[in-house]
């Protein structure tokens, strides 16, 4: 779920499951305007893996990356960059 600092409207996603991760990617993909074919491709990544990640679908990797940062008790927050 987004949440918004103070001064210009920022969106920071909190990422602890598949679900939360799979939130971000959608609202950043949407935002971007590109369909999921588009940025599948653009990534080199099929459209069918990249719907899985959007719906919080739990893909071995994605697993992997959460036990490590549960195990380091840390946690991962994306925001739109400005690069």
């Amino acid at each position: 779920m987004p949440t918004s600092a103070d001064g210009p409207r920022s969106e920071t996603f909190r990422v602890y499951t598949p679900e939360s991760l799979g939130a971000a990617l959608r609202h950043f993909r949407e935002q971007s305007g590109l369909s999921q074919a588009q940025l599948a491709e653009a990534v080199g990544v099929h459209r069918s893996y990249l719907s899985d990640l959007e719906q919080g679908k739990e893909t071995e990797q994605v697993r992997r990356i959460l036990r490590i940062l549960r195990h380091l008790g840390v946690r991962m927050t994306l925001e739109k960059a400005d690069w």
